[in-house]
């Protein structure tokens, strides 16, 4: 039997399973990749929020990331949760070596909103990080840290979107989920490469528990990429996914549950 496609997550632990490695894991099992990991950073965390947060050291990241590639390879990359200048400069420089698509999910703050990259980090995120992405998934508190733009309409996207591939992604996808103070009944994300665009909907499902939304999202199209789906494929398909996990998102302890990673198993699968 020949082994699965192999997708990488770079990230951040989540002590409570809902975000970060955990849920990059359970999200590549499910999409029926072979999911490994390079730990950044250990947090303490739960369904109320990030109660600690320590980051790995640099040598610790690069051996992981080392004895991972250069062994097994990788068909996909997936960033999450970089904490430091440091350790996004020392991880977009592998990255710059690495001949695999990537997906960098610029985690700047958690669900609940406590801040998971520090504000000297920003820059390094413009500069080194976004330059060797394939594909870029900033929601839009995280375009406005990058660019200073606030997103507040469809067209506003479209703006948002141009200013993001400024610094060099080759594609970008503009997460419009918390577009829900505009009455609209539907989620929307718009990816484009500055030449075409491709605008996703979903239905808004009212379910509070969307912990790891983000995480989800950004493995799912790094493990459809691997799969060797385009990029617009592979966004698409990961936007179906994550609908479906967030419809079936579930309470866990007392505030924010997660949503649910192998919801497909349960139903019609996805894809």
């Amino acid at each position: 039997m020949s082994a699965p496609p192999r997708v990488l997550t770079v990230a951040g632990s989540d002590s409570g399973g809902g975000a970060g490695i955990q849920a990059d894991l359970k999200t590549m099992l499910a999409l029926g990749v072979h999911g490994m990991s390079v730990l950044t950073a250990v947090t303490a965390q739960n369904s109320l929020g990030v109660q600690g947060a320590w980051e790995l050291p640099v040598e610790a990241v690069r051996a992981q990331y080392r004895s991972v590639v250069d062994d097994i390879g990788v068909q996909a990359v997936k960033t999450g949760m970089l904490a430091s200048a440091e350790l996004v400069e020392t991880v977009a420089d592998l990255l710059a070596g690495t001949d695999a698509p990537t997906v960098v999910d610029p985690v700047g703050v958690s669900k609940h909103g406590d801040p998971l990259l520090a504000a000297s980090a920003l820059d390094s995120v413009r500069t080194k990080l976004l330059p060797v992405a394939t594909v870029a998934t900033p929601n839009l508190d995280e375009v406005a840290q990058l660019t200073g733009l606030r997103v507040a309409s469809e067209p506003d996207m479209r703006r948002a979107a141009a200013a993001v591939l400024e610094f060099g992604p080759r594609w970008v996808v503009i997460k419009g989920g918390h577009l829900a103070a505009a009455g609209s009944e539907e989620a929307v994300d718009l990816l484009t490469d500055g030449a075409e665009e491709h605008w996703l909907r979903a239905s808004r499902h009212d379910n509070r528990h969307t912990h790891g939304t983000g995480c989800t999202l950004a493995s799912a199209i790094a493990s459809y990429l691997a799969r060797g789906h385009t990029v617009p494929e592979a966004v698409a398909a990961a936007k179906t996914y994550v609908t479906g996990a967030l419809a079936s998102g579930f309470a866990l302890g007392a505030g924010i549950g997660p949503v649910d990673h192998g919801w497909a198993w349960r139903g019609e699968g996805a894809g």
